[in-house]
């Protein structure tokens, strides 16, 4: 929705509940986009987020998979003179 900043001074109210509903906006000056009226998005809160932490969290744990050890990972690099071979 275009309209011109001299228009929307009587439809303000409208036009913040429209672009709040997802659609877009633009305010004009002499025909030429000047504004666009987008909704602030709302910032997620501590809850929200430590729950989404602990869920990505979870998922990683139940995706892990246990392999070989990694504590003689470098054996096969170095030849039993402990140089590389």
């Amino acid at each position: 929705m275009r309209i011109s900043v001299s228009e929307a001074k009587a439809q303000l109210t409208e036009l913040v509940r429209r672009a709040e509903a997802g659609d877009e906006v633009i305010l004009t000056r002499h025909g030429q986009a000047a504004v666009r009226l987008v909704p602030i998005k709302t910032a997620v809160d501590g809850e929200s987020r430590k729950t989404l932490l602990e869920a990505a969290r979870a998922s990683g744990r139940a995706k892990a998979t246990v392999g070989p050890s990694a504590a003689r990972s470098q054996d096969f690099l170095y030849g039993d003179d402990g140089l590389p071979g």
